[in-house]
């Protein structure tokens, strides 16, 4: 695997370095607010607002003014009361009086397209720039590798810890390293499911994502979701992983419904009609017991449908068992650390990732256009 040094990265002091005192300076800080709301628009979870604090702070203190920017939601390249920053806007008032933020950067196509012109906008008497926004930085978007090169550039806190984290997972890891990957899915995550296996001891598989593979191995899936066009490349990656000695650990049994509609648990192999939603407790169980052994553990995707409370018990005895074990424990953002939050477990691991696709892809690329940008 390609490694990057993380010291070839300017950190906020190389910033500093740059500009000399930062008293008066206006430093641009990309940061990724792209939080929940409900359907009132109110904020339900400020966690990556207050991520952003220990750079904002840090650029506070030393006197710089502070102009963040980031995106929210998918609006498509136009303006949309939907996805307004002004509740973003009123809680950062909160946490740091004094920061400016501006408006949604994906309500002008010159974001996502990485367009010169808008790029000139943002760096208007603009003297300095901050990268803080991990979740955003595997995208090659105008806030994020447009501006670097322009004015003396540097990561922030937060991604700092981000790519520390996760390259010292790809880097560095300790064994047994466990992955466990979850969701609909295998086609989101071949590349990282490819990569992981030249480093990880073993691979736990759940969620939808199980059922492509039990068709790989001649299963009936019943109604289950599953990838049809995946199966020869699931075949594959038993195979590669059985050569190398690793192991892939697939459910035993599954919880979900019968051809009537109706709860039910099966083996693995499930009947016509049938629809699986979640790991078995037996696969949970199996599964924990993987986890408790491993000194590292790495993990993306839930084990099945954990909003339904019908189908939240493997993804909970998963989360349960990653605050248990001893073992050092990442999150990879999206979903995984969403049923950490709903089960209340989000303080018991070692790093919760602010980006679940930005955390995949340094995994598997070992980079990500965001480093790349802040390097060059």
């Amino acid at each position: 695997m390609s490694e990057i040094n993380v010291a070839d990265i300017p950190r906020l002091e190389d910033l500093e370095s740059s500009l000399g005192d930062l008293s008066g300076k206006r430093v641009f800080v990309r940061a990724d607010f792209n939080v929940p709301l409900d359907e009132a628009g109110t904020i339900t979870d400020d966690f990556r607002i207050r991520a952003a604090l220990p750079t904002i702070n840090w650029l506070t203190e030393r006197g710089a003014t502070v102009v963040c920017a980031s995106h929210l939601g998918r609006p498509k390249g136009e303006p949309n009361p939907k996805y307004s920053m002004d509740p973003v806007r009123a809680r950062l008032a909160e946490l740091a009086p004094g920061v400016e933020l501006l408006e949604n950067l994906r309500f002008d196509p010159g974001e996502t397209g990485n367009d010169a012109a808008f790029v000139d906008q943002l760096v208007d008497g603009i003297d300095g720039y901050v990268n803080d926004a991990f979740g955003a930085s595997h995208r090659s978007h105008a806030s994020i590798v447009g501006l670097p090169g322009r004015v003396p550039a540097a990561m922030g806190r937060l991604l700092e810890k981000e790519v520390e984290v996760l390259l010292g997972l790809r880097n560095k890891p300790k064994h047994p390293f466990v992955a466990v990957l979850g969701g609909a899915k295998i086609s989101d995550k071949l590349g990282v499911i490819e990569a992981l296996l030249e480093t990880v001891d073993g691979i736990i598989i759940g969620g939808a994502m199980c059922f492509t593979f039990f068709a790989a191995q001649g299963k009936p899936i019943g109604n289950s979701l599953f990838e049809p066009d995946m199966v020869d490349t699931c075949k594959e990656l038993l195979d590669t992983a059985a050569a190398q000695g690793k192991t892939i650990h697939l459910p035993d049994d599954i919880t979900g419904t019968d051809a009537d509609g109706n709860f039910a648990q099966f083996g693995s192999r499930l009947g016509d009609g049938s629809i699986g939603y979640d790991i078995g407790p037996g696969s949970a169980a199996a599964f924990t017991d993987v986890i408790m052994e491993a000194r590292m553990v790495f993990w993306n995707g839930p084990m099945g449908m954990f909003e339904d409370e019908r189908f939240a018990s493997g993804t909970r005895t998963l989360a349960q068992a990653m605050a248990d074990t001893k073992a050092f424990t990442v999150v990879g953002g999206g979903d995984s650390a969403a049923a950490l939050a709903q089960f209340k477990l989000d303080d018991d691991v070692s790093h919760v990732s602010t980006g679940g696709g930005a955390s995949l892809e340094l995994l598997e690329n070992g980079d990500l256009p965001g480093l790349a940008a802040l390097r060059n």
